[in-house]
């Protein structure tokens, strides 16, 4: 490729990407509030660096000769057939932007950015990518996920309450209500475990991308994410309903269940790790570092 060619080529990567700037910025202002402000998907900043370095890691490692767009379809030439998610992406963004349904816009966008690669770079390009372009779905927040949180922190609130009345601990439960012999406790949103799990399935689906291992193995281990994250914050839940009833409410909110969460997460974390080298996924995979 001659300079004058490479300078073209730049220079209209470069027009695409402010282009696509100039349209996804809505959508983009919509998530970084999304992530400023809801505690859900306060990891939502680091899923498009990822993605990014991911996506530069691999093109950087499985450098292949540049590919023509797929072939045009009809024997008079007729439209690329990488068109199609490229028109339906921007028909849909186009139409959820108009509703400010910024989620759909989201879905749309990565859709979106999808086609352009496949029209663009071309079908190889498309695959190689498909990982990072599918990561980008971890970075949108689900809409049902805070209106889960209530009924998921009251069922937590009764499962802990059983663990707890093992020990001989009488405490009565009623909605989000826990009564102990010494203080009156409200199980709140917070504790319904749905922030460990969302991050969870983050960081369990980047692993199962990282490690080597077989189909089975990378399904188990992706599955098995909400269970551990379940079970890690019901544990969490019950020993911070022993200590308030040991020692105090306020030993057990104030003290106790801000550092809990970080500890439990990493148990789970760990948990996971474990879980991987059972189920044959030991090795970070080479063609990526």
């Amino acid at each position: 490729m001659n300079l004058s060619a490479r300078r073209t080529r730049i220079a209209s990567a470069g027009l695409i990407a402010l282009l696509s700037l100039a349209l996804f910025y809505p959508t983009l202002r919509w998530l970084v509030s999304e992530w400023l402000g809801n505690d859900y998907y306060s990891h939502g900043p680091l899923v498009p660096l990822i993605s990014a370095l991911l996506a530069w890691r691999l093109w950087v490692k499985r450098a292949t000769p540049p590919q023509p767009p797929p072939a045009r379809g009809g024997r008079g030439g007729g439209v690329s057939v990488a068109l199609i998610p490229v028109l339906l992406g921007l028909a849909g963004y186009l139409y959820a932007l108009l509703q400010r349904a910024y989620f759909v816009a989201s879905l749309a966008m990565i859709l979106l950015i999808a086609g352009l690669i496949w029209y663009l770079l071309g079908t190889a390009a498309l695959r190689r990518l498909a990982f990072p372009i599918a990561f980008l779905l971890f970075m949108v927040p689900l809409p049902f996920v805070e209106p889960l949180s209530v009924p998921m922190a009251q069922l937590t609130g009764m499962v802990a309450a059983t663990v707890v009345r093992l020990f001989g601990v009488p405490i009565v439960v009623n909605g989000s209500q826990v009564s102990l012999p010494n203080v009156e406790l409200v199980v709140g949103a917070q504790c319904s475990g749905l922030r460990s799990i969302v991050s969870l399935l983050t960081l369990v689906g980047l692993v199962v991308f990282l490690v080597r291992g077989p189909a089975w193995g990378k399904a188990l281990l992706a599955l098995s994410s909400i269970p551990i994250a379940i079970l890690g914050n019901v544990l969490r839940v019950a020993s911070l309903l022993a200590i308030a009833n040991a020692w105090g409410a306020e030993a057990g909110f104030k003290y106790y269940h801000d550092y809990s969460s970080i500890v439990f997460f990493l148990s789970a974390v760990v948990l996971l790790l474990i879980f991987s080298r059972v189920v044959q996924c030991r090795e970070i995979r080479e063609d990526i570092f």
